[in-house]
């Protein structure tokens, strides 16, 4: 059984939190797994920032045959973000105002903004029930908008090392990363490759909020001898030239905007009084090394969420551990759906 990949798109004008509209948009959703008679076994994940809508590829350890999210058990969904590359509508698309590419003009996307999207996808597949949402990170904000959205859509949700609103401490690490994209002379020009550069320093700059000290003491210490060209600053170039090799800066730059327009409470509610509307069966996530929201951030959703629990998971891999420790959310996974 493959994942099958789909393109959706929405013809009307869109309004977005920004105040701008966008006059329609196209999302690309891959799908895994067959929808059962009594559309039941729907799972939708929310995507990492610069992943893909096939969370097989970039989660291979909790999505596939024999693994939790079996699409033998469930029907899975996952939507490239937009403002991506990897299908759905950003910033190298045609404006149709203008015929050329939006590139810096693009009209970002919040989570809100994006789940509003979703809906429009979810109706079209005419789904009336969501068994379990789970994303981490800006896929957790995602499933968290949709759910203040939507209180009663998810009957299991699990966000990830996520948050009600974007922190401070989170916004700088990704105001530096659009800035070292800004240092790059070419992201003056409108070029589908403009601020490669610079992306490969943001690259570098995210990865060490991703990761946590300990994490860098295991995979790359150096031997004693060594005193210039160390295994972290290869690290660093290497996964820097990874991502711009896969992902362009225009994308890049928008997506750490979405990320942080996040805030649940934007609007005539606080966080809080969304939060405690929400009826789905909840675990939050935390993990106990991640440096970028921290727990305290996930345990304020907890708080807030009827019924919800918290639970953390133990790594050295920082904010990185969402994708990574695939054993320990398995057990998180197994012991919520028991029941089921």
């Amino acid at each position: 059984m493959n994942p099958t990949t789909h393109t959706y798109k929405y013809t009307a004008a869109f309004p977005l939190e920004s105040g701008r509209s966008i006059q329609g948009f196209h999302l690309a959703y891959t799908t895994y797994g067959q929808l059962s008679a009594k559309k039941d076994n729907v799972v939708w994940i929310f995507q990492a920032l610069t992943a893909n809508s096939n969370p097989a590829e970039w989660w291979p350890g909790m999505v596939g045959e024999g693994k939790f999210f079996d699409p033998n058990k469930y029907f899975i969904i996952c939507v490239n973000t937009p403002g991506s590359c990897y299908g759905s509508i950003g910033p190298l698309d045609m404006n149709p105002e203008t015929g050329s590419p939006y590139y810096k003009s693009f009209p970002f996307f919040t989570p809100a903004d994006m789940a509003r999207a979703y809906m429009h996808l979810q109706m079209e597949l005419g789904i009336e029930k969501i068994f379990l949402g789970i994303g981490g990170s800006v896929g957790g904000q995602q499933l968290l908008a949709w759910a203040t959205m939507n209180t009663s859509l998810f009957e299991y949700m699990v966000p990830i090392a996520t948050n009600a609103f974007h922190s401070p401490w989170g916004k700088a690490f990704n105001a530096s990363q659009r800035m070292s994209i800004e240092a790059d002379h070419t992201w003056a020009t409108d070029h589908p490759d403009a601020g490669k550069e610079g992306l490969k320093v943001a690259r570098s700059i995210a990865l060490i909020s991703y990761r946590h000290y300990d994490a860098y003491g295991s995979t790359q210490d150096d031997p004693k001898e060594v005193i210039e060209n160390t295994r972290s600053e290869s690290y660093q170039k290497y996964q820097g030239e990874k991502l711009a090799k896969r992902f362009n800066a225009y994308s890049y730059y928008t997506l750490t905007k979405s990320m942080d327009a996040h805030h649940l409470g934007r609007g005539v509610m606080e966080a809080e009084e969304l939060l405690s509307a929400i009826q789905s069966k909840t675990v939050v996530i935390g993990i106990s090394s991640d440096l970028l929201f921290p727990v305290t951030e996930q345990k304020f959703l907890a708080a807030h969420i009827p019924g919800a629990k918290f639970t953390m998971i133990d790594s050295i891999f920082g904010h990185d551990g969402f994708l990574l420790e695939d054993n320990q959310i398995t057990r998180i996974l197994e012991q919520l759906t028991e029941k089921k």
